[in-house]
């Protein structure tokens, strides 16, 4: 399951693990132009964990999703 918010300067997509347990904590993806950032709350640590990406790589990780194993370069 997931939800996507407009925001004024981003879009928030918050992607919600229900499979099977256990259960990962929820992802949420701030998209801007500029910058794609991934965050999710690790209870381990208490704290929010953050992963930023150029959109550049967020393009190449959303085709490597489709893609088979390989070396790729998306022009």
């Amino acid at each position: 399951m997931f939800t996507i918010e407009h925001e004024f300067d981003a879009t928030v997509v918050t992607l919600v693990d229900d499979g099977s347990a256990p259960l990962q904590e929820d992802v949420s993806v701030h998209a801007t132009e500029s910058a794609i950032l991934l965050n999710q709350y690790d209870p381990r640590t208490d704290r929010i964990v953050s992963i930023t990406l150029s959109p550049e790589q967020w393009r190449d990780l959303t085709a490597a999703l489709n893609l088979p194993e390989g070396v790729y370069r998306v022009p």
